[in-house]
């Protein structure tokens, strides 16, 4: 997978969370993602249970996917997220 050369603070995932327009990002394991055109993702909240803009991390190995969703059309890479 190409990985832009863009890195991405945790206040830019925050602010991109799909309110007023903005795409609907996401991180996982330090790269970002915008699942915005992503039919999942198209409500306020993924499945009733995430909401876009933050890293879902932590939260993925309760996930009833594996990381194979991050290969599909509809998620774009955005670049990695800023180490804290």
């Amino acid at each position: 997978m190409d990985i832009p050369d863009l890195i991405i603070t945790e206040s830019q995932l925050r602010r991109n969370n799909g309110d007023r327009g903005a795409p609907k990002w996401i991180a996982h394991n330090g790269i970002v993602y915008d699942v915005s055109d992503c039919a999942r993702w198209r409500k306020e909240m993924h499945e009733n249970l995430h909401f876009p803009g933050q890293d879902l991390t932590s939260e993925f190995p309760d996930a009833p996917h594996n990381e194979i969703v991050f290969k599909n059309p509809c998620v774009k890479t955005v670049g990695r997220l800023k180490s804290q």
